[in-house]
């Protein structure tokens, strides 16, 4: 049997760009969780909301008998809210195993090994998250505000309330990249995806019950920081120019605790995605 050449080659092919290599990891991630029929209905369900909505902009704007249900600033704000539980959903069931997965596989030394730095690796898991995130939070609320202009027929609403356009963009953002990033430090924590997934769950509704608990016995929302969620409620009032909704606790506090959780997540990714773990 004749032995063939195999000395060196030159590649014949071509070299992607310097700094491209997240979009890869992106893109099979999201397409990974498109094939799947039960997240893709989860994605549907999500836009509900929406679909009630535009419907009551709808008559709104059609029959002037239900003029009740017309649409003001707080509207927009309170979609977000419908949002919630959609949200928390996707999360875990999107985010839990993007990187307690590659772990316990072993992937993150063959990753690491490649031309892809580590920044790259994260931005194209913490893309998957956001990809879908923003998917029933901005691109359904900027569609309803476009519906309510088209159903009215004209530019009032948007001329008084030019505001939505940016408070829309910037809530949707801050809600998507700390959802987002405190997922993706938690993965990169466990091996096991459902620990991972109670963990965060954990972490929410721990936060949310230490807050009602402590507000019972003070009477006050002094202690509404300690909760992850109303800190996001909270600057999403401010966001929209709406009342503070912890009246007690001065929304830079709850911004800055918002920041600092995103800060935390992103420490603990630069130590924990390493290709070599060293055991001491």
């Amino acid at each position: 049997m004749p032995i063939h050449d195999q000395s060196y080659r030159h590649y014949p092919g071509t070299r992607e760009a310097q700094g491209r290599a997240w979009l890869i990891i992106a893109s099979a991630g999201i397409r990974s969780m498109i094939g799947k029929r039960k997240f893709l209905a989860l994605l549907l369900l999500a836009w509900l909301p929406f679909l009630i909505e535009a419907i009551r902009f709808y008559f709104a704007a059609n029959f002037p008998q239900v003029s009740m249900l017309a649409a003001t600033r707080e509207t927009y704000r309170e979609f977000f809210d419908y949002q919630a539980a959609f949200v928390f959903f996707i999360t875990i069931w999107a985010g839990a195993g993007l990187i307690a997965n590659d772990k316990r596989a072993n992937a993150l030394q063959i990753y690491l090994s490649k031309p892809l730095t580590r920044t790259e690796y994260i931005a194209g898991k913490l893309s998957v998250l956001v990809v879908f995130l923003l998917l029933v939070t901005w691109v359904p609320a900027m569609l309803l505000l476009l519906l309510h202009m088209l159903f009215q027929g004209n530019f009032d609403f948007i001329r008084a309330n030019l505001l939505l356009f940016p408070a829309i963009t910037l809530f949707s953002f801050l809600y998507v990249l700390l959802a987002s990033f405190t997922m993706l430090a938690l993965s990169s924590l466990s091996n096991s995806s459902r620990y991972v997934a109670i963990l965060y769950a954990g972490i929410i509704f721990f936060t949310d019950s230490v807050y009602s608990v402590l507000y019972a016995v003070t009477g006050n929302s002094s202690f509404s920081w300690i909760s992850l969620g109303g800190n996001l409620r909270q600057v999403g009032n401010i966001i929209f120019r709406m009342k503070p909704l912890y009246p007690d606790t001065p929304w830079q506090v709850s911004l800055l605790m918002v920041v600092a959780m995103i800060a935390v997540s992103t420490f603990i990714l630069e130590r924990r995605v390493r290709g070599v773990e060293v055991v001491s």
